[in-house]
């Protein structure tokens, strides 16, 4: 896609699931020209990135960057180590305590990869996809810390000291339900048949349908009285 240079420019984390997807229709509905970032960290579910291959594509994202790094080297996550993805838990057990798929500090180094775009870039906007509501339990998706990062992030580029950058932080969906995000998502358009949100899919993507981003979303869509394509695909 060619660059359009009358508008803003955002770096926009899309992992290629219904969250991020959601994100990147909102940044371009609120006028931004969006620069998609995915991450092959040597998670499980590496077939997220297929998803969001297509998800930029379908949202005309400027442009799509997959970043390699190799978060397996310290392990501690059921995404990036040989342990099982906890499967068939109910809302309350969600909602209690830090769940084995946290990756330790990944949206810290995310973001941190965002960051360095958007000052090649010269944006000032980053918007990523972190929720508070049905968010796992996740401490990398809270207020507090995307309040800290964006503070710790204007004094960390030769852009922000210099004055040439403010980075903003956005983050559109942090007080939104699933279905909330979910409604959003198909009133801007969004075509959830091109999303993977399965933290164990099986070899071509289809979704296991019992681990708590499975049944997060399942409700989702429930709850909007709508059933879910992927599940309608499979």
């Amino acid at each position: 896609m060619i660059s359009d240079s009358s508008l803003k420019k955002a770096v926009v984390l899309l992992s290629g699931g219904l969250d991020s997807a959601t994100v990147l229709a909102i940044a371009r509905a609120q006028g931004y020209e969006t620069y998609a970032l995915s991450f092959s960290y040597g998670q499980r579910h590496a077939w997220e990135l297929e998803a969001a291959k297509r998800v930029a594509a379908s949202m005309g994202a400027a442009r799509h960057r997959i970043a390699t790094i190799d978060l397996r080297v310290f392990g501690g996550s059921a995404l990036t180590a040989d342990i099982d993805v906890p499967k068939g838990r109910v809302p309350d057990e969600m909602s209690h305590g830090i769940p084995i798929t946290y990756v330790p500090a990944r949206n810290t180094i995310f973001l941190s990869f965002a960051l360095a775009w958007a000052e090649v870039l010269v944006a000032s906007d980053v918007f990523i996809g972190v929720n508070a509501l049905d968010y796992s339990g996740y401490p990398d998706c809270r207020p507090e810390f995307i309040e800290a990062y964006e503070k710790m992030a204007n004094l960390a580029t030769k852009a922000g000291v210099e004055g040439c950058q403010h980075l903003k932080i956005h983050t559109p969906l942090i007080a939104m339900s699933k279905a909330q995000i979910i409604a959003k998502g198909l009133e801007l358009g969004v075509d959830y048949a091109l999303t993977s949100s399965c933290y164990d899919p099986g070899p071509i993507g289809a979704p296991c349908g019992a681990c708590d981003s499975c049944l997060l979303r399942e409700k989702g869509f429930s709850e909007n009285g709508i059933e879910d394509p992927l599940k309608a695909d499979n």
